[in-house]
């Protein structure tokens, strides 16, 4: 039996639904997207958006993530991954020659920026808590994250300041409303899953949070998604999501460990980790290749400074790190990682995002075919 060529987006009735209806209306004719076919109310509390599959219809083949994790297992090229990239990255430019404009941040789609860095948004209930710890791993208490005040952390070998309250609110300061961004039409969340392979570039997928975008932040969020959200954190603690978008379930081949147990101390205001993030062919490759392009091309069309670019997308990766999966929900593990993570990004016109054991985000090198 031939499977049916429409898949359906259940949504909450209302403002969601609303959004995602609005979203495609703007970026359809302009992006590669599924054809919206009908809006249906399935009961008070429901509606349910049906779109074209692309997948049934033969008009795609492969989500990026999927790409990813075939070459990560050996099973496709790397170069693949790097060839789709650029056509991303192409369409990302598109929409900034067609629809670009530099714009307040407060006229751009508030969900995941606006909203969630304002004061009592996401990032200040998720972090600034006093339930939130860790363990002081010389006295056993527990130490609130809101209380990193004044801290050093010493990450691989390298000191860098860290202080978790004033980092948000540089961030809340960075990403006020009135603050001006190069912005353009485009589907607002660019991950491995909401991204489709066709003969004719990138299929975007899933509008809710589509129409006029930071360009800064569209980059900000693939990049944070190559490193750490695609290959790790979403399949170990969003499953049911991972399960539901991705078609070939392949294993996730980037889990970063700890070289040896942490070392935290209130006393001395002091966090030590040692740490590795390793990745494959594929995840590798879409790094490197989405890199080398923030650094050329659609650095200049995202208006990122010229050599500090990436210093540049600091605030936004920012709130990529604290505002995606809520940190309760983490071991004290997977939290120091991310902590470390978030140190770097406060520094990455000097130090790089990843390890040794990955790409180093100061100095892409270019993508070869394996």
């Amino acid at each position: 039996m031939n499977q049916p060529a429409y898949f359906h987006k259940v949504l909450p009735a209302g403002a969601r639904a609303d959004a995602e209806e609005l979203g495609w209306l703007q970026v359809a004719g302009r992006l590669q997207a599924p054809a919206l076919l009908e809006r249906t109310r399935r009961d008070d509390h429901t509606e349910v958006i049906t779109y074209e599959d692309v997948f049934a219809s033969g008009r795609c083949h492969h989500l990026l993530g999927d790409l990813i994790a075939l070459a990560d297992h050996g099973r496709a090229p790397a170069s693949n991954v790097a060839d789709f990239i650029d056509t991303v990255c192409d369409s990302l430019i598109a929409s900034a020659a067609t629809t670009g404009r530099t714009t307040a941040l407060g006229n751009c789609v508030p969900a995941l920026y606006t909203d969630r860095i304002r004061p009592g948004g996401r990032v200040d209930q998720w972090y600034l808590t006093p339930n939130l710890t860790l363990t002081d791993t010389q006295t056993g208490e527990p130490v609130p994250l809101r209380t990193l005040t004044g801290y050093t952390a010493t990450l691989n070998g390298t000191r860098l300041p860290f202080d978790l309250p004033d980092i948000i609110e540089r961030a809340r300061h960075a990403l006020n409303p009135d603050s001006r961004f190069a912005t353009a039409i485009t589907q607002g969340d660019p991950t491995e899953p909401n991204l489709a392979t066709s003969a004719v570039g990138p299929c975007w997928l899933d509008f809710e949070h589509a129409g006029r975008n930071t360009l800064p932040g569209e980059i900000a969020n693939l990049l944070w998604y190559l490193l750490a959200l695609g290959g790790w954190l979403v399949p170990a603690y969003q499953s049911d999501v991972y399960a539901r978008t991705l078609r070939l379930h392949l294993p996730p081949a980037c889990t970063p460990t700890l070289a040896r147990p942490a070392e935290l101390s209130a006393r001395h205001t002091h966090l030590n980790l040692d740490y590795t993030w390793p990745t494959r062919a594929g995840r590798r490759t879409a790094i490197t290749r989405l890199l080398t392009r923030i650094t050329s091309d659609l650095g200049e069309a995202a208006g990122l400074p010229p050599g500090r670019q990436l210093h540049a997308l600091g605030p936004f990766l920012t709130l990529r790190i604290l505002g995606v999966i809520p940190p309760h929900h983490l071991t004290q593990h997977d939290l120091l990682l991310l902590i470390a993570k978030l140190a770097q990004a406060q520094h990455l016109d000097s130090v790089p995002l990843t390890d040794h054991d990955t790409v180093a985000l100061a100095a892409p090198a270019p993508v070869e075919a394996p």
